[in-house]
């Protein structure tokens, strides 16, 4: 058949009105196989068969591009080439037609050249694909087995999508062939990533990106794409893509710096985004200072206390509903942080004064004054708060974090659970206390520090019946001077807890090297402990192994707590007592008298000696109702058999006064001021002060 019509070399493929060329027509049309008519790169003329393949029932044949008709037929446009150069000789081909219904359907045939010179040819075809070549089925089978989902794209038309392109899309290679890409998968936004990656592959041979593409349902899928150019005899026909869906790692990256930039127990932002959020609020600022904005930093007060009571998983909880409730009360535009520990911060924008922070202040600390229920208990929790307003000299986030920091230093001074705004006047105050504590840090870490003893005597013989260690301060020139506001400073830093310790440990050292001396065995030895020290949940764990590797007599030593720190939880005070006693330990109530504690007390509690506040040893050389006191109390202590200690006796009234009224023990300056341990032992027996003296 195709040499029947390659011997028409002669006919003219304009096909004329006349009486020939309708007869050509009708047998053009008659033939059971694809025949076009080519000139230019053009088909001028498709038979019957054809048109019905291509869906073309009705009208005259238009002339249009080959690369329309038959797609692969060719290996470009822009200089269309014949397959042959010899007129008359036939080479088979194969191509696709877009044929009616949107499906596309492989073609084979034979591709004749009538004259070369006017490139004029004829296309014999039919449809073909259903028994494929050995090389073509592997290609299909290699392109079907891998997981990337592949398509191929001639011109603007979707020629082939592999198995992968289905499942990962949802759309079947029938429903997109012959298709554009951009209707299918490309979403609105992203139409201009067409004409960038063909200019990428023109430029470079190949693009790469990262993307999205939607699929079936109209969701947004993360995929790897990567585009090469279709080549047909070195010429570019189309682009071979291959996509990798990457949604699960992209979920992994995304979590991933969630994770770098948010807290992972409460999920708050950490301390970097907080300060990256808080640097574009100040540069807002600066644009339009109607927009200020504050920071607010917040501790929770003695939440150490509560992590060592109840435990850390308790801790974690509490943290967890705080950051909760710190949420809840903020507008969505404010932001809420964990700093570290039990430190949060909070920025505040679109304010115009101080006053809108206030606002913000009070707002929390009545959110936090409700008890939080943790794990089955009811636990209430103080908070400082600490304000500051974004002024000209907060050139940095951290200057600005800085001053609320300082103004909530200074609301935990004033005893906590209140807030603080931040001035100049409060920089200089807190600068100070921070001065001190790195002191007090330095004190400590170059041991600047020794125990010093004063006696405490027997009144009533005027014999020592022990000590009371005492903190002193030598400086690096040799002076001497008390511990003084350093050890309230202590307390407040935490630094007590080392610092009772290590005083703990060189008391009891003392008590052994002096009770091993036969005279000095009866020697008691008092140590104050602190309330941080008092309330830490393994003290009396501490205090065992202490006196174990010490080697000290526990019933030489006497536990000094002051009367307030019993009172914040008597019941507690009760259980922790009774365990300090269960090591043959002796236990003293310091101060009391203070705080009008109830005298039930001294009944409630194992205690072996009350220690009278100072005030009350002034008192004894008065009249009136607060001598009755003083003198109802040594009454209560014969009963009870409890011995009573005047402390900070300063003259010989006090003494004599404190000896009628039965008074057992005292100390003070009257008696003997505080020496080194030297001193002390080698001048015990010269010490004896008998009242009247």
């Amino acid at each position: 058949m195709a040499a029947a019509l390659v011997s028409w070399s002669t006919m003219s493929l304009n096909l004329p009105e006349n009486s020939d060329s309708m007869h050509q027509q009708e047998i053009l049309d008659a033939l059971p196989a694809l025949v076009f008519l080519e000139r230019a790169g053009r088909i001028v003329f498709a038979n019957a068969e054809a048109r019905q393949m291509l869906g073309m029932t009705e009208g005259a044949w238009t002339p249009r591009p080959v690369e329309e008709v038959l797609w692969g037929l060719f290996p470009g446009t822009a200089e269309p080439q014949t397959l042959l150069t010899r007129t008359g000789k036939g080479s088979p081909f194969h191509a696709t037609m877009p044929a009616k219904g949107g499906r596309l359907q492989p073609v084979e045939g034979t591709y004749s050249v009538l004259d070369a010179e006017l490139r004029e040819a004829v296309i014999v075809a039919h449809p073909g694909g259903r028994e494929k070549a050995p090389k073509s089925r592997l290609m299909e089978d290699v392109l079907s087995s891998i997981p990337e989902a592949v398509v191929i794209v001639h011109g603007t038309h979707v020629l082939y999508t592999n198995p992968a392109f289905t499942q990962m899309f949802g759309f079947t290679a029938d429903e997109v062939s012959g298709g554009n890409l951009r209707e299918f998968i490309v979403p609105d936004t992203r139409q201009f990533e067409n004409a960038a990656i063909e200019k990428t592959v023109d430029d470079y041979g190949h693009a790469a990106l990262e993307t999205v593409r939607l699929n079936k349902a109209g969701e947004l899928v993360d995929v790897a794409l990567l585009a090469g150019p279709l080549l047909v005899n070195e010429s570019k026909v189309g682009y071979v893509l291959s996509f990798r869906n990457i949604v699960e790692r992209k979920q992994i990256e995304a979590r991933l710096q969630h994770d770098v930039m948010h807290d992972t127990l409460t999920e708050l932002p950490n301390r970097g985004l907080f300060l990256d959020r808080l640097n574009l609020a100040l540069t807002r600022r600066a644009r339009r200072l109607d927009q200020n904005c504050g920071a607010l930093f917040l501790d929770l007060d003695r939440f150490k206390e509560i992590n060592d009571a109840l435990g850390h998983a308790a801790g974690d909880e509490l943290l967890t509903a705080v950051a909760g409730r710190l949420s809840a009360v903020l507008r969505p535009q404010d932001t809420a942080a964990r700093l570290g520990g039990d430190e949060f911060g909070v920025l505040v924008e679109n304010i115009v004064t101080v006053a809108d922070l206030d606002i913000v202040a009070s707002r929390i600390m009545q959110e936090m004054k409700r008890p939080f229920e943790i794990f089955g208990h009811a636990v209430d929790v103080n908070v400082s708060i600490g304000v500051a307003m974004a002024g000209p000299e907060h050139l940095t986030p951290d200057l600005l974090l800085r001053d609320a920091d300082l103004a909530m230093y200074r609301a935990k001074e004033q005893g906590g659970g209140r807030f603080e705004i931040f001035d100049k006047h409060l920089e200089t105050h807190i600068t100070n206390q921070q001065e001190r504590e790195r002191e007090l840090r330095r004190v400590l870490e170059m041991r600047e520090f020794e125990i010093w003893y004063e006696p405490i005597y027997r009144l009533t013989t005027g014999r020592i019946e022990g000590f009371e260690s005492q903190l002193r301060r030598r400086r690096a020139d040799g002076t001497v001077e008390s511990f003084g506001d350093l050890l309230a400073l202590a307390e407040d830093t935490g630094l007590s807890i080392t610092l009772g310790r290590e005083t703990l440990e060189t008391v009891c050292r003392q008590l052994r090297a002096w009770t091993e001396s036969v005279e000095q065995s009866d020697l008691t030895m008092n140590i104050n402990l602190t309330r941080r020290q008092f309330y830490r949940p393994d003290m009396v764990a501490q205090l065992k192994r202490v006196l174990e590797t010490t080697g000290a007599n526990p019933g030489r030593l006497m536990l000094e707590i002051s009367e307030t720190t019993l009172n914040e939880d008597p019941d507690a005070s009760v259980a922790i007592l009774q365990r300090m006693v269960d090591l043959n330990v002796r236990v003293a109530v310091d101060n009391f008298g203070s705080g009008l504690a109830p005298l039930n007390h001294l009944v409630r509690l194992p205690i072996d000696v009350v220690k009278m506040d100072p005030k009350l040893t002034v008192v004894a050389t008065t009249t009136g109702r607060q001598l009755a006191l003083v003198q109802a109390l040594m009454q209560l202590g014969h009963t009870l058999g409890v011995q009573v200690v005047a402390q900070q006796i300063e003259t010989r009234e006090q003494l004599d006064a404190l000896c009628r009224m039965g008074c057992e023990l005292g100390q003070g300056r009257f008696l003997s001021n505080p020496m080194e341990p030297p001193q002390a032992l080698a001048g015990r027996n010269g010490w004896a002060l008998m009242p009247g003296a």
